[in-house]
């Protein structure tokens, strides 16, 4: 980690007050602030390189031209002592793949289809404001923490601009400079064969890759083609990974992965041109049935107890649900084993679906 550039109650522009240091990424710092002019807490990112700066101002123009509820908002760009700040809408929970490294193995599908559908709303409206991401990927993707991940913004638009130099440079410079780049190296397991062929030159279709790619990481757990520089001949190729073991294991949810590998097969298309764009995305989104309703998480306390393939799972507000094993998806049913479900009226108990294995 970079030394940090701001300490807590340092104040900027005038305006803005310092909290705490959120995170950073390869390119810049991430700040929690408070702003005094309208009495709300904020995200403030500054770029680490001071080289950046020109990038960094572009960025917040292209950025601020894209308002959408799954778009992180850009609420605010200044300039003091020679440096750069672009002020965002402060996202209260967590990234995508903090999420997965941490609470999920992979999700359901109906949970999949839900943060797809958010994740393609946001991508189209960026799309109609002629704004190209270029580094999508789950660490981009902001979630809130509720069981149910109401909240899906796309954030970093602020630093396309940044991005797009970056990987540029990185994949001109062949292995050693993709190696030195944080930025490159995790974009690439994400990353469309034109960015790698081509960076300079490739567009929109590479965000529709990019959404695939992590479609894919959702359903399965891992990205398509895995990790490091071993990905780039699997992604050139563009050869698309078998389906991911869950599928073939729960046939309750079969209609709905089947529908859901279609958008994957679609967007990992290697011609840009047969890939669809942002708002056909959205469209095939809206043919997938999915149930959206609100989560909770709980533990199984008991299973097979009767001699017959349910059990009960006792919320964290102390219900105590019905489940059956064809509604669980990522694991055996065992006491003790934490899930994410959601519940719906049932007698002589409410009844859980879908439910979801998390970390242990």
């Amino acid at each position: 980690m970079s030394q940090r550039l701001f300490k807590g109650g340092e104040s900027l522009a005038a305006r803005y007050v310092v909290e705490v240091f959120i995170g950073e990424g390869g390119m810049q710092q991430v700040y929690r602030a408070s702003d005094r002019a309208f009495d709300r807490r904020v995200a403030i990112k500054i770029p680490k390189n001071p080289s950046a700066e020109r990038r960094f101002a572009r960025s917040a123009q292209m950025s601020a031209r894209v308002n959408h509820p799954h778009v992180a908002k850009t609420l605010d760009y200044f300039e003091e002592d020679g440096r750069s700040f672009l002020v965002e809408e402060l996202i209260i929970g967590t990234d995508l793949g903090e999420l997965l490294e941490q609470h999920f193995v992979y999700l359901d599908p109906h949970l999949t289809a839900h943060v797809l559908h958010h994740l393609a709303t946001g991508l189209a409206a960026a799309h109609h404001a002629k704004v190209f991401h270029r580094d999508l990927k789950p660490s981009n993707v902001m979630v809130s923490s509720d069981p149910g991940l109401s909240t899906v913004k796309i954030t970093d638009f602020g630093i396309a601009k940044m991005a797009e130099e970056e990987i540029s440079e990185a994949v001109e410079g062949g292995t050693d400079t993709i190696t030195s780049s944080q930025t490159a190296l995790g974009a690439l397991p994400y990353m469309a064969p034109e960015m790698i062929d081509s960076p300079r030159d490739a567009g929109q279709p590479a965000d529709v890759w990019a959404v695939g790619a992590m479609l894919y990481h959702l359903l399965a757990g891992v990205a398509p083609f895995g990790r490091g520089l071993k990905v780039v001949p699997a992604i050139l190729e563009a050869k698309l990974p078998q389906k991911p073991d869950p599928f073939d294991l729960y046939p309750q949810f079969s209609s709905l992965t089947d529908d859901l590998w279609r958008v994957v097969e679609s967007c990992l298309v290697k011609d840009p041109g047969e890939r669809p764009t942002a708002d056909a995305l959205v469209d095939l989104c809206s043919t997938l049935c999915y149930a959206d309703s609100i989560r909770q998480e709980g533990e199984i306390v008991n299973y097979g107890q009767f001699k017959g393939a349910f059990g009960f799972i006792r919320s964290t507000d102390g219900d105590e649900v019905f489940f059956h094993r064809e509604s669980l998806y990522g694991a055996k049913p065992t006491a003790g084993l934490r899930v994410n479900f959601a519940k719906y009226p049932g007698s002589p108990k409410p009844r859980a679906y879908p439910v979801l294995a998390l970390r242990q």
